[in-house]
């Protein structure tokens, strides 16, 4: 399989965020050559490496463009969310499969539907947590591509909470 990523792109691997491709190796593994993504993830420094073959199965991805971007604004300010009557952790386990997923919308929603929450009663520590988790995701990606100061990103998607 061909290499998606070059070396000094940007991707998004999920639950790090955005990384970049810091290096393409190929190793030879019982006869045959694997090809290998190394990734940097912005922010902790941390060093990940993925099979280019396992890359897309894994959910690593490109950036978002303007047009994702949009919809993800739309997301935002979409409030009207049914109300959750589940459990904490039953909660917590499905919004841990959609961060998992490292799409954008599905991290967006986490963001969005705690927020909501959080509104209207006190989250529990692992959903605190989350919450952070989902926004610093958010956050780095739409502050990478629209090269803006994470700082600029946070307020602009704060404003979205406020009444």
């Amino acid at each position: 399989m061909q290499a998606q990523f070059n070396v000094g792109e940007k991707a998004v691997y999920p639950t790090h965020g955005v990384a970049e491709v810091v290096a393409l190796e190929t190793k030879v593994i019982e006869g045959n050559g694997m090809q290998f993504y190394h990734l940097q993830v912005a922010g902790s420094g941390l060093k990940i490496i993925v099979p280019v073959t396992k890359a897309e199965e894994n959910g690593m991805r490109p950036l978002a463009d303007t047009g994702m971007i949009d919809e993800l604004y739309d997301l935002l300010r979409d409030h009207e969310v049914p109300c959750d009557r589940q459990t904490w952790n039953r909660r917590y386990r499905g919004f841990m499969e959609k961060i998992r997923t490292g799409s954008l919308f599905e991290v967006g929603e986490v963001y969005r539907d705690l927020t909501l929450l959080k509104n209207t009663k006190n989250l529990s520590h692992g959903e605190r947590q989350m919450l952070q988790t989902a926004r610093n995701l958010v956050i780095r990606e739409l502050s990478t591509v629209k090269a803006t100061p994470e700082s600029v990103v946070a307020e602009e998607l704060d404003s979205m909470f406020k009444d």
